[in-house]
């Protein structure tokens, strides 16, 4: 039964999910999305393709989309609903019964290949961005508090978008172990140079003191002046 558009999403119910002797991949089964947004304003629809695709849309043809229908899927769907009825569209959400298995072949494909490719820009994100960073400011010795933070703050990034494409892993993709090693490759990274500035750190606060205020004979040499502070002068050769 269609579910149509209004100004105020109504509350989806859960269709669970068959489950019936051993299988290689989750019995599923699927919401069928089609949705209409005015083309203007273009930030609309956007937003809107933007918000499905955070929930793990695959996209069959333009503005017809499949989910597979699972609680937490059709919670998320409420929120995008609301936005297309805001926005003067219309939207039909259509439960769809287990797919033959050529037909369901192909939905699966196009999910495990999504979410392949999500766990691969982690892993570039991982090698090429964060890993280059801290050698690089490793290389620079730029050890300091404020370049520690924004480098946690760029792993904690990386983890939490490791996190989203992990709840969409609906069918268990390979390259989640990939992805899974190179954050922690990334955590010794971080943690290895959080420790040297912190050593670093501590060697200058040991080490201040001496600097803050140099005795007179060293500043009257920096100075090139005698006691009385007249400038020396030093004879050429």
């Amino acid at each position: 039964m269609a579910t149509r558009g209004s100004a105020t999403a109504p509350r989806l119910g859960v269709v669970p999910a068959r489950s019936g002797g051993r299988r290689s991949r989750p019995a599923f089964r699927y919401l069928l999305l089609v949705y209409r947004v005015p083309p203007t304003p273009a930030a609309a629809r956007v937003a809107v393709w933007r918000q499905l695709k955070k929930v793990g849309a695959i996209y069959l043809q333009q503005s017809v989309c499949v989910f597979p229908d699972m609680p937490e899927v059709r919670a998320e769907l409420e929120t995008v609903l609301v936005r297309i009825a805001q926005s003067k569209g219309e939207y039909h959400l259509l439960p769809v019964p287990r797919p033959g298995p050529e037909e369901e072949r192909k939905i699966v494909a196009q999910f495990v290949d999504q979410t392949s490719r999500h766990y691969q820009e982690i892993v570039e994100n991982c090698e090429v961005n964060f890993q280059k960073e801290i050698e690089f400011e490793t290389f620079r010795k730029n050890f300091t508090y404020e370049e520690a933070e924004e480098i946690r703050a760029e792993y904690d990034k990386i983890v939490d978008w490791f996190e989203r494409v992990r709840r969409r892993d609906w069918f268990s993709v390979p390259d989640r172990k990939e992805a899974e090693t190179w954050l922690r490759r990334s955590r010794r990274l971080l943690d290895g140079f959080e420790a040297r500035v912190y050593a670093e750190q501590a060697r200058s606060n040991d080490a201040s003191p001496a600097r803050r205020r140099p005795g007179a004979a060293v500043r009257a040499a920096r100075g090139g002046r005698g006691p009385g502070g007249a400038r020396r002068r030093v004879p050429r050769s």
